[in-house]
């Protein structure tokens, strides 16, 4: 069928199939990307446990925090403390403070990163806020946790072993409230 189309058709047909190539690159590229990231921890994406280890060292690390929210979303978004030190195996618990200012419910979900890069696979979360929808009522203020540990395996790390200090960033983004979504009992109002 190929060989019986004109050179001008063969063009527009050789065109058509680089474009969509390229669209399913582009729309491929964000999960292999992820994943790749999760996986190598390039690029600062952190790790997850259930629990912390059970070897703390003596030396210590800095953790400095971070938060923004994308362009146009309403909420203030902060650290409460700026900076924490811990023993490298220790586990810390940091809370940021989100305030929705409107009228109206929104929802948001937080992405995040580590820098340096090479402290990615070494930061390891056991529980985050960003592990879920954050939803904040209209004037509403909380208080969201993240617990985490620095793997002391991070001493050892032809790259990461000169690390003395960690950001562990987010970004909150705007997030339809699912349609299912139930406020908790002690923000209904009637």
């Amino acid at each position: 069928m190929f060989a019986q189309l004109t050179g001008k058709q063969k063009t527009l047909v050789q065109t058509l199939a680089v474009v969509i190539f390229m669209a399913s690159l582009g729309w491929a590229s964000v999960p292999l990307y992820d994943l790749f990231c999760r996986v190598t921890g390039y690029g600062g994406t952190t790790n997850t446990a259930s629990a912390a280890g059970d070897v703390i060292l003596d030396q210590t690390i800095r953790v400095r925090f971070d938060a923004s929210v994308e362009r146009d979303f309403p909420w203030s978004f902060k650290p409460v403390e700026r900076t924490m030190e811990l023993r490298i195996g220790e586990t810390g618990l940091a809370f940021y403070e989100a305030h929705n200012p409107t009228d109206q419910p929104i929802a948001g979900t937080a992405s995040y990163n580590v820098t340096p890069y090479e402290a990615g696979s070494f930061f390891t979360k056991i529980d985050c806020f960003c592990f879920e929808l954050q939803v904040l009522q209209p004037g509403e203020t909380v208080l969201m946790p993240v617990t985490y540990f620095v793997d002391p395996e991070i001493v050892d790390d032809r790259d990461a072993k000169s690390v003395h200090t960690i950001t562990l960033s987010y970004t909150f983004h705007a997030t339809d409230i699912p349609e299912d979504y139930t406020p908790p009992a002690e923000v209904v109002t009637n």
